[in-house]
């Protein structure tokens, strides 16, 4: 061998030695101790000051050459009162007609009312537009993210060049590896442990293996995670509850507790997963043809949460994934089972990357391509105190109980629409809770007059 072959061999050898050596010491060994150096945090308040200076050079660049900078509407574009239809109606009769609400007949300008809404939820819809990315106020060196971005200057466009640079050449490799290493060592170790006898030493034993593989894996996505409350954590024998804005949500919360995860089996990489996993946990996996029988899957969960014993389920009842800006309508199966709810809010800061998956836009492979070529996914966790259902009360108010409890701790939109509408018409009982408002507006006050 040549003496430069030899030198370039022995050059080779050093590096992926250094690098192996700077990734157990730096990154999977905190990881098994669940300990943090604090670099992430380092690194984020840097990006900060980063993002905050290309946002200032945009806008004067903008203001030097007259551009309009774009701006997003996070309330909306149109101003919404929130009025009854009864309210409504009667200022439009009020303003328009000689008759009055005690009038029990059809007016032709109550149509208005009715297409006056129609009008503005076609402008302006409020399920529609949480299944979209949200639109940045500061630009973060995304060109996806801000539609301001465009040539300002040599400077700002070799900053850019760079960060590119950076998340493609540096980070995304990196990302990889650790994403290997998390996924291998899941699979491995809960293979490992699923051949112990049950006990507390298999138990032990698959709590850690779980919390440091989701550890390295929420490192593959730098992700930079605030729990509070954690004297709410979820216990055994009750089901944790959250709002669903990605499918990392699972390892953001899975890297801070032990879970019993609820889905359905599948094939390919994600069903070896789910075969070691539930070797060493009692994950609760439904087949394709048993998850559509609600009376099953019910029965399945109920037996799991009367056992004490077993960990907590793991569920996001949305049953889709949202933008991150609100919660739409909880499917009310979790919520009919009896057991004690433990709510938990997560928001994400869209600054460093978008979390929120469109499934219907992006397949997953492509979606974690976009979630690796970030900068960081950084998001705050809220432990709710947990809720149980009270005397009289049925499932569905439950479910509404517990989700307004999520909004306001996470500071998102608390909606009513079901988010299966991202996928589905409208069901017509919608249509009719409108007439039958309507109608109630006018048989009611004939009623009344009747009585009186």
């Amino acid at each position: 061998m040549l003496p430069f072959d030899n030198l370039l061999c022995k050059l080779l050898g050093i590096s992926i030695t250094l690098w192996f050596t700077l990734l157990m010491v730096f990154i999977i060994v905190p990881a098994i101790f669940g300990v943090s150096f604090g670099i992430r945090r380092i690194y984020m308040k840097s990006l900060l000051k980063v993002f905050r200076w290309a946002t200032l050079r945009i806008e004067r660049g903008a203001k030097e050459k007259n551009h309009p900078l774009y701006k997003s509407n996070t309330n909306g574009i149109i101003a919404k009162d929130p009025t009854s239809l009864e309210e409504e109606i009667k200022e439009i009769r009020r303003s328009g007609s000689s008759k009055s609400l005690d009038t029990p007949e059809f007016e032709l300008s109550d149509i208005f009312y009715f297409c006056r809404k129609g009008m503005e939820t076609i402008m302006d819809d409020e399920v529609t537009k949480r299944f979209s990315p949200e639109e940045l106020e500061t630009w973060n060196l995304l060109s996806r993210t801000n539609y301001n971005f465009q040539h300002i200057s040599v400077r700002l466009t070799v900053l850019w060049g760079f960060g590119v640079l950076i998340r493609y050449g540096f980070l995304l490799p990196l990302r990889v590896a650790l994403a290997i290493t998390g996924i291998s060592l899941l699979v491995f170790g809960t293979t490992l442990v699923g051949l112990l006898p049950s006990g507390r030493c298999k138990e032990f034993l698959s709590r850690h293996v779980h919390l440091m593989c989701y550890r390295i894996c929420v490192r593959a996505l730098t992700a930079i995670i605030t729990y509070h409350n954690s004297e709410n954590r979820p216990k055994n024998g009750g089901i944790c509850v959250a709002n669903h804005t990605s499918p990392i949500d699972v390892i953001i919360l899975a890297s801070d507790g032990y879970y019993a995860m609820v889905g359905q089996i599948h094939g390919g990489l994600m069903g070896v997963i789910q075969r070691a996993m539930v070797k060493s946990c009692p994950h609760v996996w439904f087949e394709r043809s048993e998850i559509k029988d609600r009376h099953l899957v019910a029965k399945r969960l109920t037996d799991h949460v009367k056992d004490k014993s077993k960990l907590p389920i793991l569920i996001f009842p949305e049953g889709t994934c949202i933008n991150n800006t609100s919660v739409m309508m909880f499917k009310k199966g979790s919520f009919e089972i009896g057991a004690t709810v433990y709510p938990v809010a997560i928001k994400y800061d869209p600054r460093f990357g978008d979390a929120f998956w469109n499934s219907s836009k992006y397949g997953m492979v492509n979606y974690l391509l976009r979630m690796m070529t970030s900068w960081a996914i950084v998001c705050s966790v809220w432990y709710l105190p947990p809720m149980t259902r009270q005397d009289g009360e049925d499932a569905v108010v439950f479910a509404n109980r517990v989700k307004s409890a999520i909004a306001r701790q996470g500071g998102l939109v608390d909606l009513l629409w079901d988010g299966g509408l991202k996928r589905e018409r409208v069901k017509d009982v919608f249509k009719e809770e409108q007439q039958k408002l309507y109608s109630k507006v006018i048989v009611g006050n004939q009623e009344d007059r009747s009585r009186s």
